[in-house]
């Protein structure tokens, strides 16, 4: 695993480097010497004495001691190679940028598979095969450009995908945005995204480390692992976004056959994110635009204050904070009033505080500071300021500058004349400043971020529960769909309120329960899965001779095996539920029922375990939960009581993992209570 020797080594050989820059092993040494590595460098090459003014070895038994390897030959002769660094020369970290390994056959994993298992009996660490490298300030192990500008209070950014790094990087540096470490893992032999993520939690520093992570994955293949240490790093005061490539069937087909990995189910990937804290980004520009939030102080409120000397950019920046659930907020009274008089007639400090063309670097400053110490309903500002090209504005640049260095509240600069001002823009970025040359995509950033949760809890509180009774019912149960009346006894042990029932295969049992249970009655099959379609129910049954006529009918359903009776009882249909991802754990969902459900898909997820407030999170997050509240003079639902029921669902997961499926369809949901009429369980032991 990662160790002192990849991040720091004190020695470096690139095994095929070459004289020859445009090809991988010549661009990685050519990286090395011009990033100025402090350590020893070496070259192992079979025909050259010197490459590139190294000193060049032609065999791996003739090398010195050293730590990191770097190896850009072919596959076939890397682990010959490998055994004799790791066996004589002490060599405990590699990178290998060559392919032909797992990505591209079973030859290749086999090969794979054999360098790891070398790597391994040193307690070394491996990054790759397939791989582009690594970055940092201590060593430019990387054959790719761009380079960005390096900094410890940076990004540390983790790439299963080297070109996409290579065009992530492009697209953040022309920002200002620097970055800490850069890591591309390639095929992730044995160390992947989430290796690394565990490193920077487990070596993290409050004072000398960076704040930010950015990850590209296209498979999540330990999400315990990245749950575990990314909420973590959250927790210690980190902002993380990821983006997680495959959402679609055709981009998991693209993924796969990039990586040679499965695609994980995209609804997984969504609650996973959402539990550890996570804002999922869908593109490279997106990832950039919240990396460049994440680097300004944290927005604590959601009133934003636009300060701009130009109407349109300000109106569409108030539509997408609004869109997303920021506010622009009205600003008036005496403080508007006296900040009024100090701008030229004309101007407007309503919000967009719109101070003209002719607005000066001094206006500006007098605008920012009432905004940052005399309105407190104001909790961080959008400055744009550009130029049609009429004349120089660094000083506006400057006092924004001198601005964010002196505010309470954060301040985000909307620089959009990047050509004309262009200049004036570098020099602003050459103080360590970041950018963002559109309005909108910082809106949405902002946004993205404001809405992303914080992370679960560390320990998950669970409701009191009869584990006892779950087990025994569980353990005595086959594989498959439980019985009406195991599903009756877990629900009974969870502590999920449900219809009364019986479950019947004699008639005048059935006429005797039904006349206990009490008319109207529901009835339905026991042992089709789809009852509905095969005639299998019946509603407002309301007298024992529809009760015997029905019995009889239903009876001859093929696979039917008993009736199940229940009160007919009434409310709106809610659906709560769970199924089992693998690797991922259980999945609770939950939503309206009918409709909803099934053509709208309005569903919320969340990974088990789950408490209370976030099972009522889970609710107010449903695009029907207007109707959940109570509209147009509908009584509303019993929300807390809908809660309640999602909650010990996730408790009886958490002490039946045998649990692969399972449906509570229908809830019915009154302002009283919510109470299960049917459930379904399948188990796998």
């Amino acid at each position: 695993m990662i160790n002192e020797q990849l991040i720091n080594p004190k020695s470096i050989v690139v095994i095929g480097g070459s004289n020859n820059i445009n090809k991988p092993g010549g661009k990685i040494l050519k990286n090395l010497i011009d990033g100025n590595f402090a350590g020893d460098l070496f070259v192992m090459n079979l025909k050259e004495s010197s490459v590139q003014g190294i000193k060049s070895y032609n065999k791996p038994e003739d090398l010195p001691q050293v730590d990191l390897a770097i190896i850009a030959i072919a596959a076939k002769y890397t682990p010959e190679v490998v055994e004799v660094l790791t066996t004589k020369k002490n060599t405990k970290a590699f990178i290998i940028i060559s392919a032909g390994y797992s990505e591209e056959s079973e030859a290749g994993k086999e090969l794979e598979d054999l360098i790891v298992s070398k790597i391994n009996k040193v307690d070394g660490a491996l990054i790759g095969p397939n791989c582009t490298g690594v970055l940092n300030s201590n060593h430019h192990s990387i054959f790719t450009e761009p380079i960005p500008k390096l900094n410890p209070k940076g990004i540390d950014f983790i790439s299963g995908s080297g070109a996409t790094a290579c065009f992530i990087l492009e697209s953040g540096i022309p920002k200002g945005l620097s970055f800490s470490s850069v890591y591309t893992v390639g095929n992730s032999a044995q160390i992947g995204v989430e290796e690394i993520l565990e490193y920077l939690d487990e070596t993290f520093d409050a004072e000398t480390s960076s704040k930010v992570k950015l990850l590209y994955v296209e498979t999540i293949s330990n999400p315990t692992k990245l749950l575990k240490h990314a909420s973590s790093l959250i927790r210690k005061g980190c902002k993380i976004a990821a983006i997680k490539a495959g959402s679609s069937d055709a981009g998991s087909r693209a993924a796969s056959s990039h990586t040679g990995a499965l695609a994980n189910s995209d609804l997984a990937v969504d609650s996973l994110f959402q539990k550890a804290g996570i804002v999922r980004c869908y593109g490279r520009e997106e990832l950039m635009n919240v990396a460049s939030v994440f680097m300004h102080p944290t927005l604590t409120g959601k009133n934003i204050a636009i300060i701009t000397h130009a109407g349109g950019p300000a109106v569409m920046l108030t539509d997408a904070l609004s869109d997303g659930g920021l506010e622009v907020p009205h600003i008036e009274g005496l403080i508007a009033d006296e900040l009024l008089t100090k701008l030229y007639d004309g101007s407007s400090v309503s919000n967009p505080i719109d101070f003209l063309a002719t607005g000066t670097a001094a206006q500006l400053g007098d605008i920012i500071d009432y905004c940052d110490q005399k309105m407190p309903e104001i909790d961080g500002m959008v400055v744009i300021f550009g130029t049609p090209g009429l004349s120089r504005i660094f000083d506006v640049y400057d006092l924004l500058d001198d601005k964010m260095k002196t505010a309470k509240k954060p301040i985000y600069p909307v620089l959009p004349s990047t050509l004309t001002a262009n200049e004036e823009v570098n020099d602003f970025l050459s103080k360590g400043r970041i950018n963002f040359p559109d309005e909108v995509n910082l809106g949405r950033a902002l946004t993205k971020i404001y809405s992303t949760p914080a992370p679960a809890p560390e320990n998950t509180q669970l409701p009191a529960v009869d584990t006892k009774g779950i087990r025994n019912i569980i353990e005595s149960a086959e594989d498959g769909y439980l019985s009406p009346e195991n599903v009756q006894s877990l629900l009974d042990a969870a502590g999920i309120a449900r219809a009364g029932e019986a479950v019947e295969d004699n008639i005048d049992n059935a006429v005797a329960e039904a006349l206990k249970l009490g008319f109207p009655i529901v009835m339905k099959v026991v042992g089709p899965v789809h009852k509905s379609d095969v005639g299998g129910v019946v509603l407002n049954v309301k007298d024992e001779a529809t009760v015997r006529a029905e019995f009889e009918r239903m009876m001859q359903i093929p696979e039917t095996t008993a009736i199940l009776m229940q009160p007919m009882l009434s409310g709106t249909e809610l659906f709560a539920g769970a199924k089992y991802e693998d690797t991922f754990g259980h999945m609770v969902l939950c939503g309206m029922g009918g409709i909803f459900i099934e053509v709208l898909k309005d569903v919320s997820s969340a990974l088990a375990p789950i408490e209370k407030n976030k099972a009522l999170e889970m609710i107010r997050g449903l695009k029907s939960y207007k109707i959940i509240e109570g509209v147009r003079g509908q009584e509303g639902i019993n929300e807390e009581a809908f809660a309640d029921a999602i909650y010990r669902l996730s408790a009886l997961l958490y002490y039946a993992p045998e649990i692969m499926e399972m449906d509570l369809n229908p809830l019915l949901g009154t302002a009283e209570k919510v109470v299960a009429v049917d459930a379904r369980i399948r188990i796998e032991k």
